[in-house]
């Protein structure tokens, strides 16, 4: 079985508070992009093993796939035997989440080759034990995030938008950030509240915010330095995605997305990746 297993980025991040237990609060919206890494599931033996040609997975207990399989099995009470493949396209530790979506993509599989034991607000309860992306990447469509992101609303409006995205190549602990995010600096809630959906949706001049930015580029100049260079070459507006490094800009033409990618590829070393919004849910498993 393959399943396609999507990278996203956040138009808006707006960090709302934090709780006693140390998990912050927020308010995002979320949205997955068509680059994709692909997970492959093979069926037998008689434990869960991960293989991937990447040297920066893990292959033991500590790959969030083998979380997901694991916590699956749990559910469904069985001790099946799992091969996990691997195959990524999406940078690592880059603020585009894609070892959740891995972990999403494993649950999805899995209950669907179980014949759907488990509702999609089931498997979503189950994704949230193993992070507070993973439940949108079973959700699969735009979406408002509150909570710790486990609270999720469909976004009604249009996101008619080509996506650059440039990762410079460095690797962020997104538990780092949090940790020294102060809450005081932030600034998105000044322009970002609920209502705005209402009735002119999500506008890139007015909501483009991101509160994790002033931590992660306060460390990694380079950051804005990205963004700038996406605006110079058009780009409607530029944002980190997550806690980075990922840098987005949004385009209302491909061409000039593309454009834009090959003039600053050709420029820095990084990694450009051009990408479509994925506006409504998709056929994730493709094969089997």
């Amino acid at each position: 079985m393959k399943i396609l297993s999507p990278a996203k980025i956040n138009l808006f991040l707006q960090v709302t508070g934090k709780r006693p237990d140390g998990f912050h609060e927020l308010f995002s919206l979320m949205c997955c992009v068509d680059l994709f890494d692909s997970i492959f599931l093979q069926f037998g033996g008689k434990k869960i093993e991960i293989e991937s040609s990447d040297p920066q997975i893990p292959l033991d207990q500590t790959n969030i796939t083998h979380q997901a399989a694991t916590l699956f099995f749990k559910a469904l009470k069985t001790h099946d035997g799992l091969t996990i493949g691997i195959e990524k396209s999406i940078p690592v530790a880059a603020g585009l989440g894609g070892g959740s979506s891995n972990a999403a993509s494993v649950l999805i599989g899995l209950n669907q080759h179980y014949g759907f034991p488990f509702s999609r607000d089931e498997l979503m309860s189950l994704g949230l034990q193993l992070g507070a992306d993973v439940p949108f990447f079973i959700f699969q469509k735009p979406a408002l995030a509150s909570g710790v992101g486990e609270k999720l609303e469909a976004y009604p409006g249009s996101l008619p938008y080509h996506i650059l995205l440039l990762n410079p190549g460095i690797d962020v602990s997104t538990a780092e950030v949090y940790r020294n995010l102060n809450l005081r600096l932030t600034k998105c809630k000044k322009i970002i509240t609920k209502p705005f959906l209402m009735p002119s949706g999500f506008d890139v001049s007015r909501h483009l915010c991101n509160d994790l930015e002033t931590v992660t580029i306060s460390k990694y100049p380079v950051i804005e330095s990205l963004k700038k260079q996406l605006l110079t070459h058009g780009a409607l507006g530029a944002l980190m995605s997550g806690s980075g490094p990922t840098v987005f800009g949004l385009f209302s033409d491909p061409h000039k997305a593309g454009e834009a990618g090959q003039a600053i590829e050709g420029n820095l070393r990084l990694n450009a990746y051009l990408a479509d919004i994925i506006d409504e849910a998709f056929p994730a498993v493709t094969d089997s």
